[in-house]
């Protein structure tokens, strides 16, 4: 496994690779890696021939105050990790190389980061969605894997590169959680073990709206309730909900009713540490 840092190392890879005849997956990443990022690795090699992970804790999707300065950095770990997942190069540039000290151009995101996590973080869609085009650009894969942990990420992800004719295939992956249901995060890492026994009233909190749609409960607003009840009865005040919404999995914008389709999100603060979540919802 080889790794590099600055983007003309990669676009010389990727011609070697593609003068092959080869195809390219790539799996973007902010580094402190766990098993929810190799099975990302490893779902990107059995589409493609050469897997392209990249790390890089981007400054731009973070607000101030926000941990992007404790954020754990750990290349090293992370390498011998992603050689055991079968990467064949790791892309890990410097703030420096991914952004000119004079650069104007974003991404504006649109709708989809209207709501959510767009309201309690304004600005990181569009850090987001920015240094994705730029490494999307440079790769040129053809499919890029990303986690379903992060719904709304990847509900625009997927729809940065339709609208900007990215040629990439989007893929969502399935949530990896660790034995006791919280979904797996590099943020796990800040939690005590109070913190994570709080954590654990958001996969709690969607079992619940899950189990109430499986009796026969339709009403969006009353599936919000049932999650917000069942945070309250497992952390109390532990944890602070953002918000708990029953959602279209494609538009993002609240259900009145489940029909066949839905998704449940959630998110909120635990101590010092933001943690989200979701999961399906189907009435069949």
């Amino acid at each position: 496994m080889a790794r590099v840092g600055s983007k003309a190392e990669v676009r010389a890879a990727v011609a070697g690779i593609r003068a092959t005849g080869s195809t390219v997956g790539f799996v973007p990443t902010m580094g402190a890696l766990h098993d929810g990022h190799l099975s990302l690795v490893r779902d990107a090699k059995q589409r493609c021939d050469t897997v392209i992970v990249s790390i890089f804790v981007n400054p731009t999707q973070f607000a101030p105050g926000e941990d992007f300065e404790r954020y754990p950095r750990r290349i090293e770990e992370d390498s011998a990790l992603l050689q055991t997942a079968g990467a064949d190069l790791v892309w890990t540039p410097s703030t420096d190389q991914m952004y000119a000290p004079d650069a104007q151009v974003t991404v504006e995101p649109g709708a989809l980061a209207a709501r959510w996590e767009g309201e309690v973080r304004p600005g990181h869609f569009v850090g987001v969605a920015t240094v994705v085009a730029k490494l999307l650009n440079v790769v040129q894969a053809d499919v890029a894997c990303f986690g379903e942990k992060d719904f709304q990420q990847l509900a625009i992800v997927r729809r940065l590169a339709l609208d900007l004719d990215m040629g990439c295939e989007i893929i969502g992956c399935p949530i990896i959680r660790d034995s006791n249901g919280l979904a797996l995060s590099s943020r796990n890492a800040y939690l005590s073990a109070e913190e994570r026994a709080a954590g654990l009233s958001l996969p709690a909190a969607l079992e619940a709206a899950h189990a109430a749609v499986g009796l026969g409960e339709r009403d969006g607003r009353r599936l919000e309730a049932i999650m917000r009840e069942a945070v309250a009865a497992h952390a109390g005040d532990a944890m602070a909900l953002d918000y708990a919404a029953v959602v279209d999995p494609s538009t993002l914008e609240p259900l009145e009713r489940v029909g066949e389709v839905g998704r449940a999100i959630i998110a909120g603060r635990v101590g010092a540490t933001r943690l989200l979540d979701n999961r399906a919802l189907t009435s069949a």
